[in-house]
C-alpha cells in the first residue's frame, strides 16, 4: 500500500484522465481499434486510475464525492485479472462516458475550497503544475 494521501492519489488520476484525453483526441471508435497502441496506452492509463482510485482509503472518499469507487476499482480488478476478457468497445464506452464525470469530481475536490484542502489544513497546487513524465517523454504539454 502506498503511503502517499488521497491528493496524490486524486492528481495520479487527473494525470491519467488528461493523458487519455491526449490519447484519443480527435479519434473515434473506428479508428481506436485500428491503432493498438492507442489502444495499450488507454488501457494502461485506466489501470493507474483504477487504482489510483484503489488506494484511496474508504474514509477518504468524502473528499471527492460522486464517483462509483466501487465500480471503479472492480474495473481495475477487470484489466489486471481478466485482461483477455476485455471488449474494445467496453473500453471505449468507459472512456467517453465514465471519464468526463470522474475528471470533474476530481477536479473539484483539487480546488482549494473543497474538504481536501479544508481537512489536509493546505491549498493544494495547481493540477497543471505537474507534468506527467510520459507526456514528457512523448513530447506532450
Amino acid at each position: 500500500m502506498s503511503f502517499r494521501g488521497p491528493e496524490m492519489h486524486l492528481r495520479d488520476m487527473l494525470k491519467a484522465i488528461d493523458l487519455i484525453e491526449q490519447f484519443i483526441d480527435g479519434i473515434d471508435f473506428q479508428a481506436y481499434l485500428a491503432d493498438f497502441k492507442t489502444q495499450a496506452a488507454v488501457e494502461r492509463e485506466l489501470q493507474i486510475v483504477t487504482e489510483a482510485a484503489y488506494r484511496l482509503k474508504p474514509e477518504d472518499e468524502h473528499l471527492c464525492p460522486g464517483p462509483d469507487w466501487r465500480k471503479i476499482r472492480g474495473m481495475g480488478n477487470i484489466l489486471r485479472h481478466d485482461y483477455d476478457r476485455l471488449e474494445d468497445e467496453t473500453i471505449w464506452n468507459t472512456v467517453q462516458d465514465d471519464l468526463p464525470p470522474l475528471k470533474q469530481a476530481v477536479t473539484k475536490a483539487l480546488q482549494p475550497t473543497s474538504p481536501l484542502a479544508l481537512d489536509s489544513g493546505r491549498v493544494p497546487v495547481d493540477a497543471q503544475e505537474v507534468i506527467p513524465a510520459s507526456a514528457r517523454l512523448m513530447g506532450g504539454l
